[in-house]
């Protein structure tokens, strides 16, 4: 038998699936992952997959050639947009805004700054994309790993944000909170101390 989740692809001691809880919003999200990122016991993007029944988890590297992707981007019912930073890049609301009848629709690229660099350099067909950005003072509370900036996200915080500032009428609370239980969890699994020692500093630095 597989020591791991069928569904969200993690150790079975620390499934998510219990925490998770379905999310119905207009906005689409399609998460392109990174290979590396695929069996991370701390990665996110599968609560965002599996909490947003009208999203969609692409694997790979360059998806210049993905059929499904690239039939996707064709589709003009939707406005499609690109969560990556740029000089041209614009807030979310704004492109809310400005989107007209058609429904929104974000691809959020899932990987380490290098590795979401190089999937945005190598995949031709997104670069004609319209570039979004979250606003600058979001801080992340990805609190067992060390990010390089108090505003950097998790996948599933990104997401949180996106949809939270697209649809404000809809409540996204779940995904934080299967976001936080999977981080307890892993706190819980931690020797006495370890916690503390290695991140406590950056915690309590970023309450100042």
């Amino acid at each position: 038998m597989s020591r791991y989740c069928p569904k969200c692809l993690k150790a079975k001691p620390a499934c998510v699936c219990q925490w998770i809880q379905p999310v119905h919003c207009d906005t689409q999200l399609i998460i392109l992952q990174h290979p590396s990122e695929e069996n991370k016991p701390l990665g996110t993007a599968r609560i965002l997959s599996l909490s947003l029944p009208n999203s969609h988890l692409f694997l790979g590297e360059n998806f210049t050639h993905h059929d499904e992707l690239n039939g996707m981007l064709q589709d003009e019912r939707y406005h499609t947009v690109i969560l990556y930073p740029g000089e041209e890049a614009r807030e979310v609301t704004e492109v809310r805004q400005a989107q007209g009848d058609k429904a929104l629709r974000v691809i959020l690229l899932d990987g380490t700054w290098k590795k979401a660099f190089k999937m945005w350099k190598l995949s031709k067909n997104l670069h004609a994309l319209a570039l979004v950005r979250l606003p600058l003072d979001i801080q992340g509370d990805y609190r067992i790993r060390k990010a390089p900036s108090a505003n950097a996200l998790s996948t599933v915080e990104a997401g949180y944000h996106l949809l939270t500032l697209s649809e404000p009428d809809v409540e996204f609370e779940a995904l934080l909170t299967a976001f936080n239980q999977m981080i307890e969890f892993q706190i819980q699994q931690m020797p006495p101390g370890v916690f503390e020692r290695n991140y406590g500093a950056k915690s309590a630095d970023n309450d100042q």
